[in-house]
């Protein structure tokens, strides 16, 4: 078989204004790699804010785009382990990890593109061709109107699961006030119904709660039937994951935080979470998740996708849900979005609640050129 090696990469660290945060500016960082005959792949990472973006371009085009040039793209399972090597003395997670997850991601793309199939055939689907899409949005805990709004949106588009979480503001989050929150928890269901999947992600990583605080609020929101509850403790606080699961009903997730299979894998052991949240543009790509699916699996638990970024993320997130039984959802913004509606030709669209697996080659979207100068972050 003749090989096309790749002959460029190149990294894009884009900014824009988040519709769903009120116009807060977000980051994403994209990595093109293209092959001697002129084929390309995507990939993205979810940087989040600008430093972060900015280095994460550093990392790839000063140093780990030198690993890949030359290389068959096709051979990414082998091109991984190259990055993750090379990156050994500054570490694969934090800004690394970032760069190795957009690298990844377009691997995977180029790999398809190459082999003119979808990388779900690549990686192994088993037949799923659509998943449940869980909208997502922000409360705003100054304004529950405004809040309920926002579900009244996502429940009359047809979404089957609902979540919110956080805050507009850091003085008004969702977790601060029990009174104010069990208000708005009352509010969403009786607007939504019975029947609705709702999810609130508390801000763990802010340490709002203890664990006797997190096991009071959980024992408190049972009549609201959660689908569960994400990040109610800090995400390095394992074991008092483990004792809040053992004495609520409501399912616990955590995970968004994490960066490697490695670091999923104490999560795992600890018994930490019945849900499993895990972001490609985060950890280490597709290849770095598929690792944790498979310990996933082994636990017996079930994982999400936190895909709450660029249409690029949403395509892998597809694709990592299709791979096994354990995948639940994942989440998707349902209002239009830069990173979304702007930056690919072929946006995703909610069908009867769920979003559909394509069969094009590669990850199934194509990046629109000219957006890269738009939203270029300098």
């Amino acid at each position: 078989m003749t090989i096309d090696p790749i002959s460029t990469i190149a990294a894009y660290p884009l900014i824009y204004e988040e519709p769903h945060y009120r116009g807060a500016r977000r980051c994403v960082t994209l990595a093109r790699i293209e092959t001697r005959s002129g084929v390309v792949g995507w990939g993205e990472s979810i940087s989040q804010i600008p430093e972060a973006a900015l280095a994460t371009a550093v990392i790839i085009d000063r140093g780990l785009a030198a690993t890949l040039v030359g290389e068959d793209a096709r051979d990414v399972t082998r091109l991984w382990s190259q990055m993750c090597r090379h990156a050994y003395w500054y570490g694969v997670e934090g800004i690394a990890g970032f760069a190795i997850s957009a690298l990844d991601m377009a691997l995977w793309d180029l790999a398809g593109h190459l082999a003119g199939r979808p990388v779900t055939a690549l990686i192994g689907d088993i037949g799923r061709r659509r998943v449940p899409a869980m909208g997502s949005v922000i409360f705003d805990m100054l304004d529950l109107d405004a809040t309920l709004e926002e579900f009244r949106f996502m429940r009359d588009a047809g979404y089957p699961i609902l979540k919110a979480g956080w805050g507009m503001t850091s003085e008004a989050m969702f977790g601060q006030d029990a009174a104010r929150d069990d208000v708005y928890l009352r509010a969403v269901r009786d607007l939504i119904g019975p029947d609705l999947g709702l999810v609130v992600d508390v801000p763990g990583a802010q340490r709002l709660w203890d664990l006797k605080t997190a096991m009071r609020r959980l024992k408190d929101w049972e009549p609201h039937g959660l689908r569960w509850v994400e990040q109610p403790l800090h995400p390095a606080e394992l074991e008092n994951h483990r004792i809040l699961r053992a004495h609520t009903t409501t399912p616990v997730g955590t995970g968004e935080d994490e960066w490697s299979p490695e670091s999923y894998g104490h999560v795992l052991r600890a018994g930490a979470a019945d849900v499993i949240q895990i972001d490609p543009g985060r950890c280490l790509g597709l290849t770095g998740a598929l690792r944790v699916i498979r310990e996933i699996e082994s636990a017996g638990v079930n994982y999400s996708m936190h895909s709450w970024s660029s249409a690029l993320n949403t395509a892998a997130s597809l694709a990592l849900l299709s791979v096994s039984d354990h995948g639940d959802t994942l989440d998707f913004k349902p209002h239009e979005s830069p990173m979304q509606h702007d930056l690919v030709t072929d946006p995703w669209e909610l069908v009867d609640g769920h979003l559909e697996l394509r069969e094009r080659p590669g990850l199934g979207v194509t990046v629109e050129p000219s957006q890269l100068e738009r939203f270029r972050l300098s």
